[in-house]
């Protein structure tokens, strides 16, 4: 499949009159530049800047927008749709904003409105799941579209037929990921730490707080918890390594199971030690050791046949 870093490529190679070759080329000679501190697709902004060529109001697919582009125009039809939230501003003044996912048949991504004019449309009904949207001037955030007071959203009378309603997985090097993304890696286990566990409300899955041996929930009061495990890696696919975390259900499919068992967990542990596997979740920062982690949504083992399939079409 096509990723957006290919088919930005491609636009850059057409626009320009360069071939993809020589594009590729420039985008690497970029990164060396910069000594690596910038991803492909950041970098084919740049090449792009240098040759002249803006992606700005110009009508993209979904799988062809880039963190940090600007003027950013889209049509797509809404596919999940979350409740409008308040919140308090550094002022001390109410404000609104609403997510939704978006689709088009090539990929799909978050949609952040903070306009109340854009955020009434939502709350009268206007536009809701299925609708057809076309949104202009908005701005890539990482890997999430936002729209402010100088975005427009409106319903669109294009027709979109199917839709990429599955979440969308590009494929990465750990040293390429970025922020926001939903990114699929192939890497070792080169470190496995110590389960944790927390306790949950039994009904809606919350995490509760636990008072004088009571545990609450802030939607059903007090109830009886159930307990949970999250189990942190370290992944390293030769461009770089990274956290990775996996919560409950998670740690049960790589193979973890024996919490109570310590000599049986510490085999477990040691068997994931040096495997390689494709893992797929959401990148974000985490604050307390500053760099960025994946919160691990899927982990398989690597299909060797599919692996030498996808390196002979390279």
């Amino acid at each position: 499949m096509v990723g957006n870093y290919e088919r930005i490529v491609n636009r850059i190679a057409e626009s320009s009159g360069n071939t993809v070759a020589n594009i590729e080329e420039k985008i690497e000679e970029k990164r060396l530049k910069l000594s690596g501190f910038i991803s492909k697709e950041g970098a084919a902004q740049i090449v792009a800047a240098e040759l002249g060529i803006s992606f700005e109001n110009e009508k993209l697919k979904i799988d062809e927008l880039l963190p940090g582009m600007r003027k950013v125009n889209v049509v797509g039809k809404v596919i999940n749709l979350f409740p409008v939230r308040t919140f308090k501003t550094k002022k001390g003044d109410e404000s609104k904003v609403v997510n939704f996912w978006m689709a088009d048949d090539s990929s799909n991504i978050k949609v952040v409105l903070w306009d109340t004019n854009h955020i009434s449309l939502i709350e009268k009904g206007e536009i809701k799941e299925g609708s057809v949207v076309e949104i202009s001037n908005g701005m890539m955030r990482d890997s999430e579209l936002h729209l402010g007071n100088f975005s427009e959203i409106k319903l669109s009378s294009e027709v979109l037929g199917d839709v990429k309603i599955e979440r969308v997985f590009r494929e990465k090097n750990i040293s390429e990921l970025t922020k926001g993304e939903s990114a699929s890696v192939r890497a070792f286990v080169v470190q496995v730490f110590e389960p944790r566990f927390f306790n949950v409300c039994s009904q809606c899955g919350k995490k509760v707080v636990e008072s004088e041996g009571a545990f609450s929930c802030t939607e059903h009061g007090n109830v009886a918890p159930e307990k949970r495990s999250v189990l942190t890696l370290v992944l390293d696919d030769g461009t770089e390594s990274t956290r990775a975390v996996l919560f409950h259900e998670m740690v049960k499919t790589i193979g973890v199971t024996e919490f109570e068992d310590p000599e049986k967990l510490a085999f477990q542990k040691q068997s994931l030690l040096g495997k390689e596997m494709t893992f797929s979740g959401n990148v974000r920062q985490n604050d307390f050791f500053n760099n960025l982690e994946i919160i691990i949504d899927s982990a398989k083992d690597v299909d060797l046949d599919v692996a030498i399939k996808s390196f002979e079409e390279k």
